[in-house]
């Protein structure tokens, strides 16, 4: 038999990381793999992203794997706790192979196929969500405290390292076939489903088998989907009475979604304080260490998500084409000069686990946060041509920011609560951090959007009027009007998807105007370096702007890390009665 230390098997312990570590880096590999085979994934299906009625396809692929998680996670958790971790672990494993097959499979094409593609790829969120909300709860059962941070460090690289196996991946295996993109996956997921079912074993206290909180759960979900539903179309530009908003805020689809989502969410904890077995434990947020942890890790994401976003539009949009890569090549290379930020998290995340074990997580979580606020403001201040070794560093002490902060809070938050409700510990921590994500996608492309509408049109004109002449200026004058119409949002988009947005605007335009247009003035226009040139007049002072907002962000979430208190583990203030029970009500605090 294995030997055992505070009743954990040494053994299983490892086990349990193998496996949960698995479908962290499958999660992850998953989501960075389709970033850059979404070109070929359409060419495939016979269809263009960017054409109307397209973009809401490509949305649907890029945000709603995101939104699927979030809605599901604190169920998931609930139920995990009540019926077994590792019975649903096991189960996501099974549902995202059978996604990922159904993903390869994809028999449609045009329309058709893109439907499909998204109904599958909303099948893998679901069998996601099973994984990403047992996981750290199964870590944390499987160590013992003095070795949950290093744990979790070792999870939390391994989902950075599959970010960029990703991007790899993607771009070999897309030149092949774009099927290979999912097929790659189902290895992945039937090893962890074989694994899971063959090595796993539930290990920890069961909270007692209660009704579910049907009406918390309904209006839980209800309002999660309808918010995060509403502010993933107001990203789409919105056409009425003629006229075309570069985004959707005004949409009254849109604003009904958010006024319909903000209401139920205000009215769930209400409910919540109400019913006798609450889906969301609102008790937890009177435990210092897991509130201020929660905040500071939704503050953070929502710096992060949006922000990141924009920085890799800028790398795509701007300055790999004016350093002389070729738009269908900047999905690639976008990702591998995002490397520094992977190796600087990768380096910390382990270290910053043993040290948050060995002293506490408060002042290690505190200053990663405090590195990530500082380079944002040298992000803010790059020029749009920078040197690259000058964002490299950037984005390193970035990385180390990051990977001071993730598995410090992680086990603080886990180790702060009951044994047997690490489940929906696990998912309320993991919804609030997928929900930031979308939100901050949404918050941050409003900002640029807003900044571009506002000077695109001007540096559109001065930089066409350079070639006027008596003889194009009518057709030079056409031009400029309909690109000062175009819609920034699918502009921002082709360039993200690594198509050319002039090639696009220009195969979109009436042929007789383009045609009225001298040879030499369309090479100019369709190179590498006049959409980027004339982009970053409108485009850097609004990033810049996003870049302080992350800035102030992650300093409200360095705030927050230190409010944590000192070291908190509830099996050090609980009796092991107490555990079995679950009441909260005997937990006493002892921070600083």
């Amino acid at each position: 038999m294995s030997e055992t230390h505070n009743g954990k098997s040494i053994a299983y312990k490892w086990v349990a990381l193998f496996n949960v570590t698995l479908a962290s880096l499958m999660g992850s590999i998953n989501g960075s793999i389709i970033l850059i085979s979404l070109p070929a994934i359409f060419k495939g299906i016979q269809m263009n992203p960017m054409a109307p009625g397209a973009f809401q396809y490509l949305l649907w692929l890029l945000m709603g794997f995101g939104l699927v998680t979030a809605t599901l996670l604190l169920t998931i958790g609930r139920l995990a706790d009540m019926y077994g971790r590792v019975k649903l672990f096991r189960l996501g494993f099974l549902i995202f192979a059978i996604g990922s097959t159904l993903l390869y499979l994809t028999p449609g094409t045009g329309s058709v196929g893109a439907l499909e593609l998204v109904i599958f790829r909303l099948i893998q969120a679901v069998g996601s969500a099973f994984t990403i909300a047992n996981g750290s709860a199964i870590i944390t059962d499987a160590f013992p405290v003095s070795e949950r941070g290093k744990a979790l460090g070792i999870n939390m690289v391994a989902f950075m390292s599959g970010q960029f196996i990703g991007l790899l991946l993607g771009g070999v295996l897309a030149t092949y076939n774009w099927r290979y993109v999912f097929l790659v996956n189902i290895p992945f997921a039937v090893l962890g489903t074989v694994w899971s079912y063959w090595k796993m074993k539930d290990i920890s206290f069961r909270a007692s088998k209660t009704n579910l909180d049907i009406v918390g759960n309904l209006l839980f979900v209800g309002g999660l989907t309808s918010l995060l539903i509403g502010v993933t179309y107001a990203l789409m530009p919105y056409e009425h009475d003629g006229i075309t908003d570069a985004m959707g805020w005004n949409n009254p689809w849109v604003m009904t979604a958010l006024g319909v989502g903000i209401a139920l969410l205000i009215a769930f904890p209400f409910v919540e304080s109400k019913v006798k077995n609450p889906m969301f434990k609102l008790e937890f947020f009177k435990i210092r260490a897991f509130a201020y942890g929660c905040l500071a890790s939704f503050t953070a994401a929502i710096a992060r998500g949006g922000a990141m976003f924009m920085l890799i539009l800028l790398l795509q949009g701007i300055w790999l084409p004016l350093h002389g890569y070729r738009f269908e090549d900047t999905p690639l290379w976008a990702g591998i000069y995002m490397l520094p930020m992977t190796l600087g998290f990768m380096i910390m995340g382990p270290i910053s686990g043993i040290l948050s074990d060995k002293y506490g997580p408060r002042w290690i979580a505190t200053t990663g946060m405090t590195i990530v606020t500082f380079a944002f403001v040298g992000l803010s201040l790059l020029p749009y041509n920078f040197d690259y070794w000058e964002l490299g560093i950037l984005i390193f002490f970035m990385g180390i920011g990051n990977g001071m902060f993730a598995s410090p809070n992680s086990s603080s938050i886990m180790n702060s609560v009951p044994p047997q409700n690490r489940g929906v510990a696990s998912g309320m921590l993991s919804t609030l951090a997928n929900s930031a994500s979308t939100l901050s996608m949404s918050v941050f492309f409003t900002v640029v959007i807003v900044g571009i509408q506002k000077a695109f049109p001007g540096a559109i004109h001065a930089s066409l009027a350079s070639f006027g002449s008596e003889q194009v200026i009518p057709a030079v004058q056409q031009l400029s009007s309909y690109l000062a119409s175009m819609s920034p949002t699918n502009a921002l988009f082709s360039a993200f998807l690594g198509y050319n947005p002039m090639d696009s605007v220009l195969s979109s335009m009436n042929s007789s105007i383009v045609g009225s247009i001298p040879q030499q003035i369309v090479t100019t226009l369709t190179s590498n370096y006049w959409f980027p040139q004339t982009l970053q007049q409108a485009f850097m002072p609004a990033l810049r702007i996003s870049f302080i907002i992350g800035a102030v962000l992650c300093g409200i979430a360095a705030v927050l890390s230190a409010m944590r208190g000192q070291r908190y583990v509830y099996e050090a203030h609980s009796s092991v009665s107490n555990v079995n029970k679950g009441d909260l009500a005997t937990v006493e605090e002892t921070h600083s």
